[in-house]
């Protein structure tokens, strides 16, 4: 009888030729997509060539997007130079799917760089773990390596989604395959409806804090249940783009029709395959929980194991210095429209900075209302007459331009970047010691909600006092 297996492994086994694969075994398989961007590009690149030749030749020019994202905004001339890197390279390889940052001058001290002016006319995209499914990358069923622990991702597609580090993209990059050991799978079962106060950020605060920062290492984290099921793909997202917080070698979710009509509508290729778990399958742990029974989590300083309630930390006037409401975790257009709601009417009390996940979050921002639907000015809710972009303004939020800006620290002229040893409740999704930028500033991981909450207090608040019924997110995110 041939043996029950989980999507991860019927993923692999496809890609590795055989007819089932097991825990624990290695498999040569066939990659579909390798991703890389501009903090790690040049050093695979590098790899490349030595080990290939000066003069070889990637085994696929249009199955590796480069998006630059990490390092843009930046005077650094080191970050500059890795853009000029990744340009000659894709001159060099006639890579298809470059996604450039067209407005940036690498010559030596060309100073910071002027942001593009309209989101809809540059080729840049932003941060790399959304612009991969928003550019066609993501289809069910595949695998696709990253030079990046976040893209784990695109798990959310039903795809099998995970870092590699700079030697491991280099040979697939002369190669199309590699090594894969095939990780026991962990199911993460959620019931019920999830409550309006709650976004699938405190799901997986839940889920880290039950088995531990490295409770999953080199696991495949598998999210079921008819609670994952409501979700947006946004939402998914966010999931799948924290198994690697629990140490998971990937993430993944089922493909329902809201996966479906995504990728029909986004991808570059037309064929996939979707698999499914079966029946009776062996999950090396299962937990399951009841939507009804959260309450609003927040992963306090120094670990995104460390995990408090909301209402716990403001019971305690935990005080804050500032909020931060972006990156590829919190940073998508549902997620803007989560934390417009709560500021709409408004005013923060601390500095609020927000970075758009991609230039088409940004773009939907100007366009979509707290709703997630074009703006109504005609209309008299204020709400639909009022776009995400200005709601957010107008609360004194400062935006930035679409990257990954302070969410990995960077340069001290980051935007966001935390230069003191301050605290600062975040949408992002680590916040070990240095992570956002000064060893001794202490970063609080939320969900929108309650980041944008927090900053209305200048302390972490509950986000339920600040919710009286549904948010709803409309047409932003579906396809």
């Amino acid at each position: 009888m041939p043996r029950k297996m989980t999507m991860t492994e019927k993923i692999l086994a496809a890609h590795a030729g055989k007819d089932e694969v097991a825990p624990g075994e290695n498999v040569w398989c066939g990659v579909d997509v390798l991703m890389t961007h501009d903090v790690c590009g040049p050093g695979t690149i590098g790899i490349f060539k030595k080990e290939f030749g000066q003069d070889a030749k990637v085994w696929d020019p249009t199955r590796i997007p480069i998006i630059p994202d990490h390092y843009i905004f930046t005077a650094d001339g080191k970050c500059h130079r890795n853009v000029q890197i990744l340009r000659d390279f894709v001159k060099e390889q006639g890579i298809k799917y470059y996604y450039d940052p067209d407005f940036l001058d690498t010559d030596e001290a060309s100073g910071m760089p002027n942001p593009y002016r309209d989101p809809t006319k540059t080729s840049y995209k932003g941060v790399c773990h959304k612009a991969l499914p928003e550019e066609g990358h993501c289809r069910p069923g595949e695998i696709l390596l990253g030079t990046d622990s976040h893209t784990c991702t695109a798990g959310a597609f039903g795809q099998f989604a995970s870092g590699v580090g700079n030697t491991d993209a280099a040979f697939t990059m002369g190669t199309g395959k590699t090594w894969l050991k095939v990780p026991p799978t962990m199911r993460f079962n959620f019931h019920g409806d999830i409550p309006p106060y709650l976004t699938a950020k405190d799901l997986i605060l839940a889920v880290i804090g039950d088995i531990g920062f490295a409770g999953a290492t080199y696991k495949a984290m598998y999210f079921a249940g008819s609670g994952i099921g409501a979700l947006s793909l946004e939402d998914r997202m966010t999931l799948t783009n924290m198994a690697i917080e629990a140490g998971g070698k990937n993430g993944i979710c089922d493909v329902d029709q809201k996966t479906l009509d995504y990728v029909k509508a986004r991808s570059n290729r037309p064929d996939w395959t979707v698999y499914e778990e079966d029946d009776g399958c062996t999950y090396d742990y299962e937990q399951t929980w009841d939507l009804g029974n959260f309450e609003p989590l927040v992963a306090a300083p120094h670990s995104p194991d460390n995990t408090k309630t909301a209402r716990e930390l403001q019971q305690a006037g935990t005080k804050l210095d500032r909020a931060y409401i972006g990156s590829c975790t919190g940073g998508k257009i549902t997620d803007m429209i989560f934390a417009a709601n709560i500021l709409h009417g408004n005013e923060v009390k601390i500095p609020t900075f927000v970075v758009p996940g991609s230039t088409e979050v940004h773009q939907d921002m100007l366009t979509l209302n707290l709703y997630g639907e074009p703006v109504d000015e005609s209309s008299g809710d204020k709400k639909a007459a009022t776009s995400v972009y200005k709601t957010l303004e107008d609360a004194g939020c400062l935006i930035g331009a679409a990257s990954c800006a302070a969410c990995l620290g960077g340069p001290e002229d980051t935007f966001g970047r935390l230069n003191e040893p301050i605290n600062c409740i975040s949408t992002t999704n680590r916040n070990f010691p240095g992570r956002m930028g000064h060893k001794e500033a202490g970063v609080y991981l939320a969900s929108p909600l309650t980041a944008a909450a927090s900053a209305l207090r200048g302390a972490v608040a509950d986000p339920r006092e600040y919710v009286d019924g549904a948010i709803l997110t409309g047409s932003a995110g579906v396809v």
